[in-house]
């Protein structure tokens, strides 16, 4: 049988990426890795995340969209100041595009009469498209995979993508479905009600799997059916 392994929220942290895939000692001719998102913003390169993810894609990996995804997307295609803002400003998106080599002036917008800076980039292009087309779950006989979780009492192909990208505590305190929810989204510290950054394994067949590398935290990838965590501190 196949070893699964699942990561989450790499955040623009390539080197403890590639660190931990040789942690779990990764073989895509053997293991299914399965990664649940957010490669993108706050951390140092996540160009290099993304290129890396298309690889791992190529050579068999299973590719999911996160909230930071959703959120870069809505800012780079559509010409809202609110989506801009929200992502740029708030959500480390600065740091996603200074990776594709913008500097500051590239991306400051007037604040009286908004207008979306041009950024010319053929790699940013290339990668929002691969984005676009990435899927927001995987459901096998035991598992479900997604980057923020499931609306309880539903379905998950019943689930809008964005339930399945931003939900927090309603599925968190109220899921009770049969399969394991395997997700990232919401730091496993918020579970333990302490530091620990460990994988939570919750009472209720959830399994929450972002460490928070990129706030000083660790990354952790779940191997399944053994349930082994394979970490790299920050």
């Amino acid at each position: 049988m196949k070893r699964i392994l699942v990561i989450s929220d790499i955040h623009g942290e390539i080197e403890k990426f590639e660190q931990l895939l040789e942690e779990a000692q990764y073989d895509a001719r053997q293991d299914q890795l399965i990664l649940l998102g957010d490669y993108v913003d706050r951390g140092p390169n996540a160009r290099a995340v993304i290129e890396k993810v298309k690889e791992l894609k190529e050579e068999g990996a299973l590719i999911l969209k996160g909230n930071h995804e959703d959120m870069m997307i809505k800012a780079l295609t559509t010409d809202e100041e609110r989506s801009w803002n929200h992502w740029v400003k708030r959500n480390g998106g600065d740091k996603t595009l200074y990776s594709y080599g913008f500097v500051e002036e590239d991306i400051v917008v007037n604040e009286e009469v908004f207008q979306k800076p041009i950024l010319q980039s053929h790699v940013l292009e290339e990668h929002v498209k691969f984005i676009q087309e990435l899927d927001h779950y995987i459901e096998t006989e035991e598992y479900i995979f997604v980057h923020a979780g499931v609306e309880p009492l539903k379905r998950v192909s019943e689930c809008e993508p964005y339930t399945l990208m931003w939900i927090r505590n309603e599925f968190h305190s109220g899921y009770s479905g049969e399969k394991v929810v395997v997700f990232g989204h919401t730091e496993t510290k918020t579970f333990h009600g302490s530091e620990n950054c460990g994988v939570y394994f919750g009472s209720n067949r959830i399994i929450g799997i972002d460490g928070g590398a990129v706030y000083g935290g660790q990354l952790n990838c779940l191997e399944l059916p053994s349930k082994k965590v394979y970490v790299v501190k920050s």
